[in-house]
């Protein structure tokens, strides 16, 4: 149960395709989108429901509870995975009162942990009840991991702390392209228009190396959460387009023509992250990257090694770091590249997060 058929889809098809063909019937509950006819070619029984994740009325919340109990005695299933806040307090909390073992998966501490105001309280109240009733209790770095612990949220005994949500290394490998030809210098970030994501950051650093005269171009893509309250603005983004500071290539079904095209991947998230899948898809690539020392994120780079990390919420040492590397040879940011996508295959491959799906699966369904 997740809170959209597209993240389902663009996270967890490789796990779902795996336990498809293991003989498992996958029934995927999110909000209807257009990725749910993918989902469903795949052979997967999807089932819309109502769910507003960014609504902060309980009675709605008790209403999307009552749903998912309704729907969890209706198909019985033998085991559920939650992902993402809401899935993961109602959800468990509706599997267990089915009687159903699950594992809530935290794929970041998200907004919600980001000031320590009344919505931060409220969500770490409802998360210490609801993860007693989920069997284990999966986290995408540490530092998410030890939050819940140091908060006495989760005991350390449900805890597992997974590489990521995983990435298929044979699908996002290394494209021959012409990126290395007499081209302006091309640095890309790819997110949900997010300010927490950095994104101003980015722009702020490309006025900055501007400045310098360098002849640089700065492409993002990504789409908008117009009811997210950290949303950027359209009118923000028109402005950076006419100001010649970025352009803005919209949402892509496919990073990987972009990723091809470009000389560097740049993130300078200060968000509650997880581990960020745009980073391992550029370094699959054999992208360097430039990311934040930010949770989540820094576990993806290799300072010097892989790219460079720079300091959150500064836009100079950002531009700092995009300095260095468009001065880089050719044959050093190819050697950045290369270890790059070295670590995402050693550390984050998705054969990884499906082994410990069908660890956690043969060991409690019946035979």
């Amino acid at each position: 149960m997740s809170n959209s058929a597209w993240s389902v889809y663009n996270f967890r098809l490789d796990v779902i395709n795996n336990l498809l063909a293991q003989g498992y019937d996958v029934i995927v509950l999110a909000p209807d989108d257009p990725y749910s006819d993918l989902l469903r070619e795949n052979g997967c029984r999807f089932v819309p429901i109502s769910f507003d994740n960014k609504t902060k009325n309980p009675f709605r919340d008790f209403l999307f509870y009552r749903q998912l109990k309704k729907l969890y005695g209706q198909f019985k299933p033998d085991f559920v995975f939650h992902y993402v806040a809401k899935p993961n307090i109602y959800g468990s909390l509706a599997a267990a009162a089915n009687g159903i073992p699950s594992v809530a998966v935290v794929t970041g501490l998200g907004y919600a942990f980001a000031r320590r105001n009344w919505l931060y309280r409220v969500v770490r109240k409802l998360y210490k009840v609801s993860l007693r009733k989920a069997k284990e209790v999966w986290f995408l770095n540490n530092e998410d991991a030890r939050v819940f612990i140091d908060e006495k949220i989760v005991n350390i005994e449900k805890v597992k702390v997974l590489p990521g949500e995983g990435i298929n290394t044979a699908y996002f490998a290394p494209i021959k392209s012409n990126r290395h030809a007499d081209h302006s210098f091309t640095f890309l970030m790819s997110t949900r228009l997010l300010k927490s994501k950095g994104v101003g950051l980015y722009v702020d650093a490309a006025r900055i190396l501007k400045k310098k005269n360098y002849d640089v171009r700065f492409e993002l893509i990504g789409f908008f959460e117009n009811h997210h309250p950290d949303s950027i603005a359209q009118e923000d983004l028109s402005r950076w387009e006419k100001e010649g500071l970025i352009h803005y290539g919209g949402f892509a079904e496919d990073v990987r023509p972009w990723l091809a095209k470009a000389d560097c991947f740049v993130f300078p998230s200060f968000y509650n992250e997880g581990i960020p899948r745009c980073l391992m898809e550029a370094a699959a690539m054999e992208l360097p990257v430039i990311t934040s020392m930010n949770r989540g994120c820094k576990e993806v780079v290799l300072n010097n090694s892989t790219g460079y990390i720079c300091n959150r919420h500064d836009p100079f040492d950002l531009a700092d770091k995009m300095e260095r590397m468009i001065n880089l040879s050719l044959d050093e940011r190819a050697r950045m590249g290369k270890n790059g996508r070295s670590l995402v295959v050693r550390k984050f491959n998705i054969t990884n997060v499906i082994d410990e799906y069908t660890d956690t699966l043969q060991g409690d369904l019946p035979d």
